[in-house]
């Protein structure tokens, strides 16, 4: 079987760790298990996966703070696994830095759709020319090759989620982009992502695009409709 994208798994139960590895390794894949939180960063600098598939309640360092941390260089999918369904956890989960989440107990054939759907995402699905970069009046450069955005030439250090938005919204400069455009950036399996996911997203967006220019508001929301990036 060939091998599939690198997986790590942060996880300190044994017996959740040990399901899950064989879950993926059934399915080819390449993996490196962590149980304590404080070897985390270094896992994921020295393994560099495609994916992190993170526990929040952790020792040594909470699954949170691994997130937000890991967002300063690591630049691949994060899917968190959490024991709670509170709405909040969502929220905060997208503001450290997550792609998706998923509440324990997860059924395997579901975690396996849902680390394929984010690999999907993070790869492209098709061999094409290469993309040129793409500027914006505002100031805002794009390149697709890269998943790399800046603003007057800084880096904007985005999420997956929040370049493919931004990337959206760039090719429909001064139109009203709808929820429903942007739920479709992110279906690939029988889940999809509601407006208040994409809400999530486009808030960390606009809060990333203020750190370095306060005083311009470039992401409008258009009530009832979505959003436009203001030229």
């Amino acid at each position: 079987m060939m091998n599939k994208a690198k997986v790590l798994i942060v996880e300190d139960d044994p017996e959740i760790a040990r399901l899950t590895t064989m879950y993926l390794e059934a399915e080819g894949y390449d993996l490196e298990v962590v149980h304590d939180g404080s070897l985390a960063l270094e896992a994921i600098r020295t393994f560099n996966p495609d994916l992190i598939l993170l526990d929040l309640m952790l020792p040594g360092l909470c699954g949170s703070q691994i997130c937000r941390q890991a967002r300063e260089f690591y630049n691949g999918m994060i899917l968190v696994q959490t024991a709670t369904d509170d709405e909040m956890s969502e929220v905060s989960l997208f503001k450290f830095g997550a792609d998706d989440y998923v509440t324990k107990p997860v059924r395997g054939h579901v975690l396996l759709a849902r680390i394929e759907a984010l690999l999907r995402r993070a790869k492209p699905t098709a061999v094409t020319p290469t993309p040129t970069i793409t500027s914006t009046s505002n100031g805002i450069e794009i390149d697709p090759a890269t998943q790399a955005a800046t603003l007057n030439g800084r880096c904007l250090n985005l999420t997956s989620a929040e370049f493919e938005i931004l990337n959206l919204l760039v090719a429909n400069t001064s139109d009203v982009v709808t929820r429903e455009q942007c739920c479709q950036l992110f279906r690939g399996i029988d889940y999809s992502f509601n407006d208040r996911s994409i809400d999530m997203r486009v808030s960390g967006l606009r809060r990333k695009l203020r750190e370095h220019a306060k005083d311009k508001q470039f992401i409008r929301t258009i009530r009832n409709k979505g959003y436009m990036l203001v030229a």
